[in-house]
């Protein structure tokens, strides 16, 4: 297969030779920090033959001399720029991007508008690429993250001893924030490597211990290599369903830890899932959920607004900043909600309506699993368990807790629980 075969590939019967020339009316082309220099023959000529270019003021600068075409910057809001790229359909339309542009890049949005016959890509070596070239880190054993635009909250689910991670941050200030979370939470000996402007003539790799962070003037263009130590106290989070119920603040709302283990893996999370969390109390349900893969998203139903406020603390201090928070009441504030995967109910389940709502909502194939702990939501399980089947168990648990001068079992209220797959 030649190369021009290999880009115009498409599915369904997509172009190929010559009529795929024609249909790849859209090119997308990764820079460097090193700009033209870095470029093969073609890139340098797709740039050129390009009637429209479109990229940020960084990238048209870098890229100026090959400029022919009209250039563009990315307007705001972000997705204006798509829409005048999509509204060239045909013309000859080249974007610039960071590095690969189908690593968090601006090539899976368009990939999203654009059919893969009538673009072609051309990507450089990505930040995280050459960040592990400059460590000498195995990408395939590093954790790569991006902070770039989101909540520096994602780092700290990862922040697992002896892990090496790469952190795409969003400025300058982002390595002396990074460092300042890690010293909060106990990973103040790890060692930080602060990667600026890689591949170009501003290069320049640093280090520091995170809780004796010191490097000032940090180029915005950056990355932050991190060797996790955890030190006395630091909290772990760990990757199995269960965690200590004291990693949650909570009013007594809390779904316990061993309840909790056992609801998860009825929940059965698969990857790119959404689940919902009905009642979600602490959050518990939720923010293990999305624990299992970062691919995975839960929506927290809590008609409290100081418990809404509780589960989005949990969440940023667990490291899924991204858990969905609705405030209201089921089974009103489900409307217009994503289809769920999954749904557990912890609170309301004595409510028909709530139920029912869910049991419409599943998809097909989706679990539901309802805990109770009422005799009158009992009653109700029990008997939709006698209509659609499913599995019913009751969870009784008992702590070794003093009793006088001895030790004894103090057994916790029983759990009666539900779980049903939609067929």
């Amino acid at each position: 297969m030649t190369q021009l075969e290999t880009f115009g590939a498409g599915s369904s019967g997509a172009a190929r030779g010559d009529d795929a020339q024609e249909t790849r009316w859209l090119s997308i082309v990764g820079l460097g920090e090193d700009g033209l220099d870095g470029l093969s023959p073609l890139a340098r000529a797709l740039i050129g033959e390009a009637e429209f270019v479109f990229g940020g003021a960084r990238h048209l600068d870098l890229a100026g001399a090959a400029l022919a075409g009209e250039a563009r910057a990315w307007p705001s809001p972000f997705e204006q720029g798509v829409e005048q790229v999509v509204a060239l359909r045909g013309r000859k339309v080249c974007v610039l991007a960071s590095g690969d542009p189908f690593l968090h890049g601006v090539g899976a949005v368009l990939a999203r508008h654009v059919p893969r016959h009538e673009m072609r890509t051309l990507p450089a070596p990505s930040a995280f690429s050459l960040a592990a070239a400059r460590l000498g880190w195995p990408l395939a054993d590093t954790t790569c993250l991006t902070v770039h635009g989101r909540s520096l909250d994602l780092v700290r689910a990862h922040l697992h001893p002896g892990r090496r991670l790469l952190v795409l941050t969003s400025d300058g200030a982002g390595p002396g924030e990074i460092a300042a979370l890690l010293a909060a939470t106990g990973f103040g000996g790890s060692r930080l490597h602060v990667l600026e402007a890689l591949g170009g003539p501003r290069e320049r790799v640093r280090a520091a211990q995170a809780e004796a962070f010191d490097l000032g003037e940090v180029d915005p263009l950056n990355l932050v290599g991190i060797e996790v130590e955890a030190g006395k106290g630091a909290r772990v989070i760990p990757r199995a369903p269960g965690l200590p119920d004291a990693y949650f603040e909570n009013d007594g709302q809390l779904t316990k830890r061993a309840i909790r283990a056992v609801t998860l893996s009825a929940l059965a999370p698969r990857r790119g899932e959404v689940l919902w969390d009905i009642g979600a109390g602490s959050g518990s349900i939720g923010i293990e959920w999305m624990l299992a893969d970062p691919s995975l998203r839960a929506i927290a139903i809590e008609e409290r607004p100081e418990r809404a406020a509780r589960v989005r603390r949990n969440a940023a201090a667990l490291g899924v900043p991204g858990l969905e928070v609705i405030e209201g009441a089921a089974p009103a504030a489900l409307e217009g909600l994503p289809p769920p995967d999954a749904i557990f109910v912890g609170g309301g389940a004595g409510d028909r309506g709530v139920l029912e709502t869910a049991l419409i909502a599943l998809r097909c194939g989706g679990r539901l699993v309802v805990n109770s702990v009422t005799l009158e939501t009992e009653a109700l399980l029990i008997a939709e368990h006698a209509v659609r089947g499913g599995e019913l168990m009751r969870l009784a648990v008992s702590r070794a807790e003093p009793v006088g001068g001895l030790t004894g079992w103090r057994a916790a209220m029983p759990v009666m629980q539900w779980s049903w797959v939609k067929p």
